[in-house]
């Protein structure tokens, strides 16, 4: 019987351990978009041996890993408090989890994730798809958040992780939860943009979290996907004004960093922010949507002291 694409699903779960597969249960589940999976990503060394004939030569493979590559919609768990079902999956992109209990002070419940430098988590993955089942342990990854107006904001991630072979194993049965309905990208639902200061009227962001991932297999260690650094940038297209509002390209040449903040999602448990201080902004350039002029202004986010670049806070 062939297996049908339409029938996938990916459990996460965070390990205790480096590489080690945790107990994956049905709560696991997490609801994802463009799910992908390279099975076998390998080093081909070809034996060129000298001989009197012509012909291909062996290949083998070396520092066997896989890749798993996913969207989650850019939404909250649906509950104050409470992180999102995919929260594991952000944390092994280099980042702490910090959960407020605001009930005694009056104030509004929030999780926050802010990068780290030490200590990455790790994940493990399993994907099936219609009855074989891939396990990827020691997963880390990076991700980039999107959005645009019109269209339904993702973090989409991508995470290498070690191989182990597959096997035919049911697709489980599975419980989603903890990911709220998503909300349009668009006026109403996305408020409080700012960059620099000014609050620009906001076409597309984009955030790229930016890690640099290093798999290696050395003679005497372990099989481990690290996490060496981290640059994080991205872009954002908002209406040009007249420069006495805001002059982005006198900004761009004074090499003085600002704020990028906004916010997605209007009721509580489904609202999330970006919020960053530290917003350097590159050569402004124009674009046309419309026959409306744009400015498309990139950024990268530079920490002036450990991991303070931004923070994404759910509330």
């Amino acid at each position: 019987m062939p297996l049908l694409t339409r029938k996938r699903v990916i459990l996460i779960e965070a390990e205790a351990s480096y590489g080690s597969d945790p107990t994956i249960v049905s709560a696991d589940a997490v609801l994802v978009r463009d799910l992908n999976i390279t099975p076998q990503s390998s080093d081909i060394v070809s034996r060129e041996v000298v001989r009197p004939f012509l012909g291909a030569f062996e290949q083998l493979q070396a520092n066997t890993n896989v890749e798993v590559s996913f969207s989650v919609e850019f939404a909250g768990s649906g509950t104050e408090g409470t992180p999102p079902r995919y929260a594991d999956a952000i944390k092994a992109c280099g980042f702490a989890e910090a959960i407020t209990d605001s009930d005694s002070s009056g104030g509004n419940d929030t999780v926050t994730y802010t990068p780290v430098s030490t200590a990455f988590p790790s994940i493990t993955i399993h994907y099936n798809t219609d009855g074989v089942r891939h396990i990827v342990t020691g997963c880390r990854g990076s991700f980039v958040i999107n959005g645009s107006v019109g269209e339904i904001p993702t973090i989409d991630f991508t995470f290498t992780g070690i191989y182990n072979a597959p096997t035919d194993t049911a697709i489980p049965t599975v419980s989603y939860g903890d990911q709220a309905t998503p909300l349009i990208f668009k006026a109403g639902n996305t408020s409080g943009f700012q960059l620099l200061s000014h609050s620009g009227v906001l076409s597309t962001i984009s955030l790229d979290i930016g890690n640099e991932l290093i798999y290696r297999e050395l003679v005497g260690g372990t099989k481990e996907t690290l996490l060496v650094n981290r640059n994080i940038s991205g872009s954002v297209q908002v209406e040009a004004t007249a420069l006495s509002t805001k002059d982005y390209f006198a900004a761009a040449l004074g090499n003085t960093s600002g704020n990028l903040v906004f916010t997605h999602g209007t009721a509580a448990g489904n609202k999330v922010q970006i919020s960053s201080s530290k917003a350097d902004i590159g050569d402004v350039a124009y674009s046309d949507m419309d026959g409306i002029q744009m400015l498309d202004i990139p950024y990268t986010l530079v920490p002036t002291t450990e991991n303070d670049e931004l923070s994404i806070i759910y509330t």
